[in-house]
């Protein structure tokens, strides 16, 4: 006996194999990313899904072929191709799932799920319960199922490669894997429908049982089956995509708090300049690097003449942008490398990283004389300071951070008394102790 095919539902059969293979690639996303029950429902809805639009182009395929005698099929066997289908595409999601698959993961992951569809298809045409039973032709029925194999294969291979991938480049891939893909489930399909060989005069028992589907039952529950594979994946990917859009606004929120709070904590708040604490740090850093490489460095104590009277004259808004203003020259004086910190008031702190001689701090602490003895234009007024600068160097004035610090202060306080505007390098005569006996000074 020979059947014939309605080509219109092998044309939507195929159409249903293309959409449930963009489908499967879609979820393969989704379900590789999260952990937790969260994770487990997303594979269990996926897998129903993607096994349900199997078996929806599997069944529409059945419904295609027409035979010279009434056609239906078993309900519980019926369902049963259906839960196989459901059961190899669970597999698909869960070895999709993993981070890293080799090529024996992927090969034995489409043995099986290949085995599984065929299965699925083969137990659906015996839902058919014909009489005498349906022969096939080995040939045939091999390359089923070796074209199923394949067709896993490849589509374990596209999902993987694709899974994280959102951008439109990637979804025009997906959209033609998914053609390439349900094409070949399709071939599959009609490849096992061709080994099938029905006996002259067969009839099926299940036209004749209260267990059997009519042709028309059956397209209700492949067209409600098919319903359902769109309303879960699109359900999913919505859900999935406000998820991500939130957790990448709380990511970008997190990390805007972190910086500002990291920024807070370890730069003044008026200058933008490191503050004591970072200063700590970068000095630490650079006892260390000295260290290692055996080359000095120079800490510069900057402290700003005739900034109090300028404060008490023009108030402190007044103050505040000249101390802006004065830390941008600063900063302009050394290299990238150099750290320029405020820490407090009036004062600032200059380290010259990987010096070769104590002539080279001579040389900054004269630009930095220079560029600060030049008027501030300050909200339409020309505002004259100057600075005095004391320098200790490493490792000739100690190999401790508030050792050095303490003796470029007392440096510092000798060049204040030599007149201001001026530089001086530590000397032993000087003391090792700090000289804070400056009243009067504006702190803030």
């Amino acid at each position: 006996m020979v059947g014939v095919y309605d080509f219109r539902l092998v044309a939507l059969s195929a159409v249903v194999a293309v959409i449930a293979s963009f489908a499967a690639l879609d979820l393969a996303g989704h379900v590789s990313t999260g952990r937790g029950k969260a994770a487990r429902s997303r594979l269990l809805g996926g897998a129903f899904a993607m096994g349900t639009g199997i078996w929806s182009m599997h069944f529409i395929g059945m419904l295609a072929f027409h035979l010279p005698t009434p056609i239906a099929y078993d309900r519980p066997v019926t369902m049963l191709s259906m839960l196989i289908a459901i059961a190899v595409s669970g597999l698909a999601l869960f070895v999709l799932r993993r981070h890293a698959m080799t090529a024996a993961d992927m090969s034995v992951g489409a043995a099986l799920m290949g085995v599984g569809i065929s299965a699925m298809h083969y137990t659906g045409m015996a839902a058919m319960r014909m009489s005498p039973p349906i022969e096939y032709d080995p040939l045939l029925f091999v390359a089923s199922v070796v074209i199923a194999i394949a067709a896993s294969l490849a589509a374990l291979w596209i999902a993987f490669q694709l899974r994280q991938k959102h951008s439109g480049a990637a979804i025009l891939a997906k959209l033609g894997s998914a053609v390439l893909m349900g094409l070949a489930i399709t071939g599959m399909h009609y490849t096992g429908m061709a080994a099938a060989r029905f006996a002259p005069g067969s009839v099926c028992l299940a036209a004749d049982s209260t267990g059997g589907m009519e042709n028309a039952t059956l397209a209700v529950i492949v067209g409600l089956a098919t319903l359902s594979v769109l309303t879960i994946t699109l359900v999913i990917s919505a859900f999935d995509a406000h998820a991500a859009a939130n957790s990448a606004k709380r990511a970008t929120s997190l990390r805007a708090a972190n910086q500002q709070l990291r920024s807070v904590a370890l730069h003044d708040n008026l200058t933008g300049l490191p503050n004591r604490f970072l200063l700590e740090d970068r000095l630490e850093q650079a006892l260390s690097r000295a260290g290692r490489s055996g080359k000095r460095f120079a800490l510069m104590f900057v402290d700003l003449d005739k900034f109090k009277p300028i404060n008490d004259a023009f108030g402190h808004h007044v103050g505040d942008e000249l101390l802006k203003a004065v830390a941008q020259r600063l900063t302009g004086c050394v290299r990238r490398e150099d750290t320029v910190a405020r820490t407090g008031g009036d004062e600032f702190v200059i380290v010259l990283s990987d010096i070769a001689q104590a002539e080279d701090a001579s040389v900054i602490s004269a630009k930095t004389l220079k560029e600060l003895s030049r008027p501030f234009q300050i909200e339409g007024r020309d505002l004259e300071i100057s600075c005095s600068i004391g320098i200790s160097m490493y490792p000739e004035d100690g190999a401790d951070a508030g050792v050095l610090m303490v003796k470029a202060d007392a440096a510092m306080y000798h060049a204040k008394k030599a007149g201001s505007n001026c530089y001086r390098f530590f000397a032993p005569e000087m003391g090792a102790t700090s000289p804070r006996g400056r009243a009067g000074k504006a702190r803030r």
